[in-house]
C-alpha cells in the first residue's frame, strides 16, 4: 500500500476536489466518521461545516487540512467494507481517530485507491502536530496494515516500477554509441508501446531520449517529398551528428507509417486521460509554488512535463507524458485547467515579452560593426529599416524647402 499526504490551503479545496469527482461518477463517499449524520444524509455544505466547526477554533494554525490517499496494488482484492476498515485503522494509528474525516473511493486510476479528508484541529482548538507525519506516523502505520490485511507492500510496488524503468532505453549521448543503432533501439521501444496522435507529441516523447523526428524546413526537399529523418540532440536541444533516413531503419518509421499510427492512437488515448487528469488534480491540489516543484511532483507520479516555447523563450504550450499509461497529452487536450496559460496563472508566473530593440543612428555606428551587419541577415534588415526611417523624413523636408523657395522667388518677381 502506498500512502500520499498533502496539506491543501483550505479544507474546501479538498472537499471540492472529491465532490467534483463524485459528480463525474469517478468517486463515491463511502463513510463519514465523527459527523452528526450518516454519510448518505450529508450534503456538501454539511460536510464542509463539520470541518469548519473545528477549524474556526484555531485561526492561527497555518496547516488545518490533510488530504490523504491510500493506494493499493491491483493484486489486492479488497472490498468497500475492507477499505473502510483499513482507513479507520490507519487514521487511529496516526492519531486522528477522534477527528472528523470522510472516506472516498475513486475510480479514475488503473489501481484501487481511496482518499481521506480531515482536519488536524481538535474539538478543543488544539492542533495535532503534522510535522514529519509521513516518517514518524504514516510509514509505521502503513507497514502494520500491510501485514494485518495481507496487502502488497509499498517497497515491492516501488521495486516493480524501478525494474520497468531499467528496461526502458536510456538517453542517447552522442559519440557513446553508433548513431543508427542507438536511434533504432529507442524507436523500437517507444513506437509500439506509447500512444501519441501527432508528430509534435511523438517528438515530445523522443525528446526524453535526446532525439527528434525531423522533416526539415518547409522549403527543403525532405519536407516537400514528405520525407523524415531522425537526429540526435545535444544537451541544449541542438541537432548533432549525421541524420538517419527513416526508410533505412528497420520497421520503416516513416512519416506515412507514423501518420497511420497517429490515427490509431487518437481514440486509444481517451480511455487513459481520466487517470492522467486524476494525478494532475491531486498534485495541483497541493498548490505547487513554481514549475520546478511541479515537475518534481509530476516525476514522482512518473509523468514528464515538456514546455513548448517559441523563439523568444515564451511558453505557449505544455505536453504531459504519462509513462504509467504510456500516453502523450497536450495540456489543452486534457482541459483548460492543464493548459499553459491556466497553469502559469495558478503558479503566479507572468511571462514578459520584451519589445523589439529599437535602433538609432548613434547605436548603429557605436555598437554594430559594419561587417557584422552585412554578414547577419537579421541585423541587415533592422539596419535597412532604421536607415529608411532616418532618410525619408529628411528627403521630405528638403523637397518642401525647395518648393517654398520657388514660390518665394515668384512672389519677389
Amino acid at each position: 500500500m502506498v500512502v500520499k499526504i498533502t496539506t491543501p490551503r483550505a479544507v474546501s479545496c479538498a472537499l471540492n476536489y472529491n465532490h467534483h469527482k463524485e459528480q463525474q461518477g469517478l468517486a463515491e463517499c463511502l463513510h463519514a466518521e465523527n459527523f452528526l449524520k450518516d454519510v448518505n444524509e450529508l450534503n456538501f455544505y454539511e460536510k464542509l461545516e463539520g470541518f469548519e466547526n473545528n477549524i474556526r477554533l484555531n485561526t492561527r494554525a497555518k496547516t488545518n487540512t490533510l488530504h490523504i490517499s491510500l493506494n493499493f496494488s491491483n493484486a489486492d482484492n479488497i472490498s468497500k467494507d475492507q477499505m473502510i476498515d483499513i482507513s479507520k485503522d490507519y487514521m487511529e494509528a496516526i492519531g486522528f481517530k477522534e477527528q472528523p474525516y470522510l472516506i472516498y473511493q475513486h475510480f479514475d486510476a488503473g489501481h484501487p485507491h481511496i482518499h481521506l479528508v480531515t482536519t488536524n484541529i481538535k474539538n478543543d482548538g488544539k492542533r495535532i502536530d503534522t510535522f514529519n507525519i509521513g516518517k514518524l506516523k504514516s510509514n509505521p502505520a502503513r507497514k502494520q496494515l500491510e501485514i494485518k490485511y495481507g496487502l502488497i507492500k509499498a517497497e515491492e510496488q516501488k521495486i516493480k516500477k524501478n525494474e520497468e524503468f531499467l528496461r526502458q532505453p536510456q538517453k542517447i549521448t552522442y559519440g557513446k554509441a553508433e548513431t543508427k543503432r542507438a536511434i533504432t533501439n529507442i524507436l523500437h521501444t517507444v513506437i509500439p508501446k506509447y500512444r501519441y496522435a501527432s508528430l509534435a507529441e511523438f517528438n515530445a516523447l523522443l525528446s526524453q531520449y535526446n532525439m527528434i523526428a525531423d522533416r526539415g524546413t518547409e522549403q527543403g526537399i525532405i519536407y516537400k517529398y514528405e520525407g523524415l529523418v531522425y537526429r540526435i540532440l545535444d544537451q541544449n536541444g541542438n541537432k548533432i551528428g549525421v541524420p538517419i533516413k527513416a526508410s533505412s531503419i528497420h520497421g520503416k518509421p516513416t512519416l506515412k507509417n507514423l501518420q497511420q499510427k497517429f490515427i490509431e492512437n487518437k481514440p486509444l488515448k481517451k480511455s487513459f486521460s481520466k487517470s492522467t487528469k486524476a494525478k494532475l488534480d491531486w498534485i495541483l491540489l497541493g498548490g505547487p509554488r513554481d514549475l520546478d516543484i511541479l515537475r518534481q511532483q509530476l516525476k514522482q507520479e512518473n509523468i514528464s512535463l515538456i514546455l513548448r516555447k517559441n523563439e523568444q523563450g515564451i511558453i505557449y504550450g505544455l505536453t504531459y507524458i504519462d509513462h504509467n499509461n504510456k500516453c502523450v497529452f497536450n495540456g489543452s487536450e486534457l482541459g483548460k485547467t492543464y493548459s499553459a496559460k491556466q497553469l502559469l496563472d495558478v503558479l503566479g508566473i507572468q511571462q514578459i515579452i520584451t519589445p523589439a530593440r529599437q535602433l538609432t543612428p548613434v547605436s548603429l555606428r557605436s555598437s554594430l560593426p559594419a561587417r557584422s551587419v552585412l554578414l547577419d541577415p537579421s541585423l541587415k534588415i533592422e539596419l535597412l529599416q532604421a536607415v529608411k526611417q532616418i532618410i525619408e523624413p529628411e528627403q521630405q523636408i528638403q523637397i518642401e524647402s525647395k518648393e517654398f523657395k520657388k514660390k518665394k522667388r515668384k512672389r519677389s518677381n
